[in-house]
């Protein structure tokens, strides 16, 4: 059965279907820069790193983003936001863009003076990169005690496949994710983000914020080390613990929960609903109240979620019985009665109208692009969007605030790009 049509409103100040932002509406305040003060240098391309030092700009820091002559290879990955790239225009508002070769003197010693005034240095360079070049965690916090650094890499530092190439899909298959994704006719999938890479960016972004809390109190920087196994490794606990002490190798259930029943979609007359029952309080209401039925309230078999999760077929069945017959907008306001939780299935074109959305427009070098809010509200206010920068757009400015005479031009393409620059790696 298709699923059903929403009955979307268009949020204030915004021009629907297009879901551009409405001339003259400001939908975000502007809250206090809580990072303010703080200098973040970033050796970094792709999805995990970026997401970090997005999350720090967000909150004040001034962040340098430190590429290549071509730039960060995200800005390519695609032209969907008004011709740049969609990953690019989410990951890298209020960034300082600064091309750089790091095999040239005049370079190194440029961001060798950035390091030096820096409180943060974060990096995604192939494994032992940085420490060739100089700029490893042990040699960068020996000359600047105060200096948090952050390297972020597909594996743990010690394991056998640290020095391999980590992208965020070979993680997903490597961490056992893909495997409890999907459904059992599809076979192990992706699930439809990069998931490795943001989880990682967001757990950096906390590691380094635990940082500067620290070093507030004790005088020091920190050396952190992450990886995209690590954190998706820590994201799959439940499942390993389900096969590592359940025995159970936890299957691909689709749009249904492992450890919960009846948790997942179900047809009513004219459109699809997902409902979720949270605990044995709301299987009886949804027994007998939404569903009217005393018998399978009452039925020892479901007695429990454990029982309900071991029958789960047979639950289902009995709750779609129950639904096939009524109207979703029955089905809807029963639920709605009796506070069950439930929710419809949106495509992506339903998320641009969807009335819980809020869009803020981000500044490009392509004008406004619009882009779903970051989740904080602070004092009831959301975060400023800063611009998306240029590539190399504060070339001129930085390289006169931190003494480097010589523009990058001074090296043709090839020799820029045939060193460690070239290195950087890409986790998407």
């Amino acid at each position: 059965m298709p699923l059903i049509a929403k009955p979307y409103l268009t949020p204030p100040g915004f021009d629907r279907p297009s879901g551009t932002i409405a001339a003259g509406r400001q939908i975000a305040g502007t809250m206090m820069d809580a990072l303010e003060g703080i200098l973040v240098v970033a050796l970094e391309q792709a999805v995990a790193v970026p997401t970090a030092t997005c999350k720090l700009a967000d909150a004040g820091a001034r962040v340098i983003k430190l590429e290549r002559a071509e730039g960060d290879f995200a800005r390519g990955y695609d032209d969907y936001a008004k011709g740049l790239s969609s990953y690019f225009v989410w990951l890298n508002r209020g960034k300082e863009s600064c091309r750089v070769d790091l095999k040239q003197a005049d370079d190194r010693a440029m961001v060798e003076a950035m390091l030096a005034q820096a409180d943060v240095f974060i990096q995604n360079l192939a494994p032992g990169a940085t420490t060739r070049l100089g700029l490893g965690a042990a040699e960068l916090r020996a000359r600047y005690p105060r200096l948090i650094t952050c390297d972020v890499s597909g594996y743990a530092p010690g394991t056998p496949h640290h020095t391999r190439k980590a992208y965020d899909l070979l993680v997903q298959a490597e961490s056992g994710l893909a495997a409890i994704t999907g459904t059992q006719a599809s076979g192990p999938s992706r699930i439809g983000v990069s998931i490795a890479d943001i989880a990682t960016g967001q757990a950096a972004y906390a590691a380094i914020l635990e940082a500067l809390l620290r070093r507030a109190k004790t005088g020091e920087g920190s050396a952190i080390q992450l990886s995209l196994f690590d954190t998706l490794g820590d994201l799959m606990n439940v499942p390993y613990l389900t096969r590592r002490y359940g025995g159970i190798e936890p299957p691909r259930l689709g749009l249904a929960h492992p450890s919960i029943a009846p948790y997942g979609v179900f047809s009513t007359a004219d459109g699809d609903v997902l409902i979720s029952i949270q605990s044995e309080r709301e299987w009886q209401i949804l027994a007998r109240e939404v569903l009217g039925s005393a018998a399978l309230a009452e039925d020892p078999r479901f007695a429990t979620n454990v029982l309900r999760v071991r029958q789960r077929e047979t639950v289902d069945r009995e709750v779609q019985a129950l639904l096939a017959t009524r109207s979703f907008a029955e089905v809807t306001a029963a639920l709605d009665c009796y506070a069950i939780a439930y929710g419809t299935v949106s495509s992506v074109g339903d998320l641009i109208t969807h009335p819980a959305a809020t869009a803020l427009a981000t500044p490009t070098p392509s004008g406004p692009v619009e882009v779903l809010a970051p989740p904080a509200i602070v004092d009831g206010q959301r975060v400023t969007m800063r611009p998306v920068p240029a590539l190399g757009q504060h070339d001129e400015a930085l390289r006169a605030e931190f003494g480097t005479r010589s523009p990058l031009s001074r090296t043709s393409p090839s020799s820029r790009t045939s060193g460690v620059a070239a290195q950087i790696r890409d986790p998407s």
